[in-house]
């Protein structure tokens, strides 16, 4: 349904609704990316986000509620990134898929990739729940998939986790370190051409390196 259409069928409060949670939501990302949870705070997000704090907390009482709603996000992202793992059984159409969407997540979200390393790299403090819980479930539900590819030959032996972790560390990379990654490329970022020939290249060597392809 087109965006208009929606916002006709849903009223204008709907509309100003969504408009305002976009907003909050992309100020707190950029906030809690450059501060961290304990640094940031919701008067530097309303203020980027271009509304008065007492709307902002409107919509999330809490600071912490606005942060587990913005890692909410980039999960859900990546989530969704990972269906190529129950849509087919070629392992190479699976993962070439998977690591290429999140590539592409990492360079249309690079902030919600900051905020969830930023948050494990002080030890989850907020989220550790979320990684008990979520994280471990999704995590073993794709390393049966994998245990699968490697029992039908599909691909190398190799430890699933190992391999998951080597495929979130490529694909983020890209987001976390984006500035080295500009810097050492003449201080700009890379440009459609060479983003497109970094995703084929991570891909290649990682499906080679399973035993995917030749």
């Amino acid at each position: 349904m087109p965006q208009a259409q929606a916002r006709r069928k849903h009223g204008p409060k709907a509309a100003i609704r969504e408009e305002n949670e976009k907003a909050i939501l992309q100020a707190a990302e950029a906030v809690f990316a450059e501060y961290g949870f304990a640094g940031a705070t919701t008067s530097r997000i309303a203020e980027l986000a271009g509304i008065p704090k007492a709307n902002l907390h409107y919509y999330f009482p809490t600071k912490e509620q606005l942060y587990r709603r913005v890692i909410d996000e980039i999960f859900t992202i990546w989530l969704d990134a990972a269906a190529s793992f129950d849509d087919c059984d070629d392992p190479v159409e699976a993962l070439t898929q998977y690591i290429h969407k999140k590539m592409d997540i990492s360079r249309e979200h690079p902030m919600g990739s900051k905020v969830w390393a930023n948050e494990i790299i002080h030890r989850a403090p907020v989220i550790h729940d979320y990684l008990e819980t979520t994280l471990r479930d999704w995590t073993a539900s794709r390393i049966t998939i994998i245990e699968k590819w490697i029992a039908a030959g599909k691909i190398a032996r190799v430890e699933p986790r190992y391999l998951l972790y080597m495929i979130w560390a490529t694909t983020q990379h890209y987001a976390d370190f984006n500035h080295q990654i500009a810097t050492l490329n003449g201080d700009k970022p890379l440009s459609d051409a060479q983003f497109q020939q970094a995703k084929a290249d991570a891909t290649q060597i990682i499906l080679r390196g399973i035993g995917a392809v030749e």
